[in-house]
């Protein structure tokens, strides 16, 4: 038996003032609560009570350790009674993490409403070039772009989201628009650089049929508004997420080029430390991004509208 739970039965014992109404209580038998009891103070290495036929009196250590106990009882009591509330009221710090655009534009947004709605909750938002390592950097949520995040966490989809190619009108115009992937190796092409992984290497997809190219430019950056700016600028064709361009698409601002082909998928997921004992801030923040970003979710495969 551990400590705690010792305490518990001597203080029902001596509340009970008999072996006889404690294994009652207990639902045992008289000669176990006397064993469990002799077994104790040979734990302890003192005698707690004092016993005849008649009656069971506390002894000096016998008090000691019953009100002492009493009190670690008590703390005990209110450590489990605060970590409990902390689990079911959202509350505390919480650190999340997202990419620079998308978490600047969309994150901070959303992140501000929660504030609103669960005023008892810290954010502390960190943007980076490349989604943080969930692990080694302790944050409790991560906002990832593209294929499924490791399968050791949690993850819920917060957006569907698709690459595209495009280009402005007068770079079209100039220098005409390919007919196929293959014909991207004769165009200036715009380039996000991420971190040291390669770039330039663009992989496209048209029903069964694949196509990887090596393309070549005169830009490119780690940033992808500067990307979209040199875009709109005429420089070159880019390949960027719908949620960024998506906008500049429906304003003719930029055109799709091969839009038949797909480019290596761009949803957007909620990453996080799942269980059994997900905290309540957790829970609040997964649910309330998700729904924020319901319209950008539809059923199926459809791809959002943003």
């Amino acid at each position: 038996m551990d400590g705690f739970s010792d305490i518990a039965f001597f203080a029902l014992l001596s509340k009970e003032g008999s072996m006889r109404s404690a294994a009652q209580q207990l639902g045992v038998t008289g000669p176990a609560v006397s064993k469990r009891l002799a077994a104790l103070e040979a734990r302890l290495g003192a005698r707690l009570m004092q016993r005849t036929t008649r009656r069971m009196g506390l002894t000096p250590e016998g008090e000691r350790y019953l009100v002492e106990g009493a009190r670690l009882l008590s703390e005990l009591g209110s450590l489990e009674r605060a970590i409990g509330g902390a689990a079911a009221v959202p509350q505390g710090l919480l650190r999340v993490n997202a990419t620079f655009g998308f978490g600047r534009r969309h994150i901070a947004p959303a992140l501000g409403t929660f504030a609103r709605r669960y005023p008892e909750v810290e954010v502390q938002l960190q943007l980076s070039d490349r989604p943080a390592d969930l692990a080694q950097d302790r944050f409790d949520v991560v906002i990832r772009m593209g294929d499924m995040p490791d399968s050791r966490w949690t993850a819920r989809v917060l957006a569907r989201n698709r690459r595209v190619l495009c280009a402005s009108p007068g770079y079209l115009q100039d220098r005409g628009a390919p007919s196929s992937p293959q014909a991207l190796t004769r165009h200036a092409c715009l380039f996000i650089r991420e971190g040291d992984e390669a770039f330039g290497t663009w992989h496209l997809r048209n029903g069964a049929q694949t196509e990887t190219v090596k393309v070549r430019g005169p830009l490119s950056a780690n940033d992808g508004e500067s990307a979209t700016a040199w875009a709109l600028a005429g420089h070159g064709i880019l390949m960027r997420s719908e949620w960024e361009v998506g906008p500049l698409l429906r304003a003719g601002q930029l055109l799709p080029v091969l839009p038949d082909w797909r480019l290596p998928p761009a949803d957007i997921y909620l990453q996080f430390h799942g269980g059994a004992h997900l905290p309540a801030k957790t829970k609040a923040l997964v649910d309330h991004l998700v729904e924020v970003f319901a319209p950008q979710r539809p059923p199926g495969r459809a791809d959002a509208n943003w």
